[in-house]
């Protein structure tokens, strides 16, 4: 089995934020970082599975030569290879950052095979914006799930459980396959003192991206009320239902 856990280097939950003096950025010179908690549950999912089943967990980011940090730390919890694809900022939008981590997945596997497995963290405890997963998976054409908290592997078909009000939703996904983990699903360990030497030493594979700016975003003035045109009626009752379905059909809504 083997399996990729994509993580993000984000500040640490619960320290103080403090904004640059040109109130344009963060100030990062005390700051401390780590991974988001839902990924530090899916790269301990990873370490489980490899550890029950066989095979290799590598693990996943894209940011700063800083962002190596997080690499290592996953590296002393038993992960076997670590990827960095290196870029100068993490303030990428969502559509860049998976055209990336896509493209990274791709020549990964192009010379050591697929992965059976990738896991994402539900969402990311910066940004949040629940994107990331889903863009990568349909842009390499996978099946995918959010918001799990139960795997089991099963002749190629992995079922991934997911809780909601009353009860648990099941998906059975055919390998290979992605998966968004959240927090819960395990208990993370901690890095033992020969882990983290270790980690030291470890080779961790750099990758360079091509990936472009995705999503863009057009400021437009909302019209006067002298550029709103007259509205044109339809017609009365049931008279003006042919006319709004052909008009719903002219907007590709039908």
């Amino acid at each position: 089995m083997r399996v990729l856990v994509c993580i993000k280097r984000v500040p640490a939950p619960g320290v103080r934020i403090v904004i640059t003096p040109d109130g344009q950025a963060i100030d990062t010179a005390h700051l401390g970082f780590t991974m988001s908690p839902h990924e530090e549950c899916a790269v301990e999912e990873a370490v489980l599975i490899t550890e029950r089943m066989g095979g290799e967990a590598t693990v996943l980011t894209m940011g700063p030569e800083d962002a190596e940090e997080q690499l290592r730390y996953a590296l002393s919890l038993r992960v076997h290879h670590a990827v960095h694809v290196v870029t100068e900022t993490t303030d990428w939008d969502p559509q860049r950052t998976a055209a990336a981590i896509a493209e990274a997945i791709a020549s990964t596997e192009a010379e050591d095979g697929p992965f059976d497995l990738v896991l994402f963290g539900n969402e990311s405890a910066d940004s949040g914006g629940f994107q990331v997963g889903i863009r990568v998976a349909h842009a390499l054409g996978r099946p995918m799930v959010n918001g799990i908290k139960n795997l089991v592997f099963t002749d190629g078909v992995v079922t991934a459980r997911r809780a909601f009000d009353g009860g648990f939703e099941e998906y059975r996904l055919p390998l290979p396959a992605m998966v968004g983990v959240k927090e819960g699903i395990n208990l993370p360990r901690y890095p033992t003192l020969r882990g983290r030497l270790l980690s030291k030493r470890a080779k961790v594979a750099q990758l360079e991206t091509t990936a472009s700016p995705g999503g863009q975003t057009k400021l437009e003035l909302l019209p006067t009320k002298e550029e709103i045109s007259e509205p044109i009626i339809l017609g009365h009752g049931p008279e003006a239902a042919p006319k709004v379905v052909e008009i719903l059909a002219e907007l590709g809504v039908l």
